[in-house]
């Protein structure tokens, strides 16, 4: 009988916050420091890269750079 045992290999801490670099770009609820509210738009890794008005206009910038966008609650 053949051994299929999967063995997985830990991702180091850097590698594991670049997953989805390339792919995804992250949108939630921001307050700016004026106190208005907005649209944040965040890379994978959580780096904050621009705000916006309104969830639409944050998902089409982000779809304009090629990247998909994903919810945060």
């Amino acid at each position: 009988m053949e051994n299929n045992q999967t063995t997985f290999t830990r991702l180091a801490d850097e590698a594991f916050l670049s997953l989805g670099a390339e792919q995804l770009a992250y949108v939630k609820a921001i307050n700016l420091p004026d106190g208005a509210h907005a649209i944040g738009i965040f890379s994978a890794d959580g780096k904050p890269m621009a705000a916006a008005p309104s969830v639409e206009i944050a998902q089409a910038l982000i779809r304009q750079h090629d990247l998909e966008p994903a919810l945060v609650h």
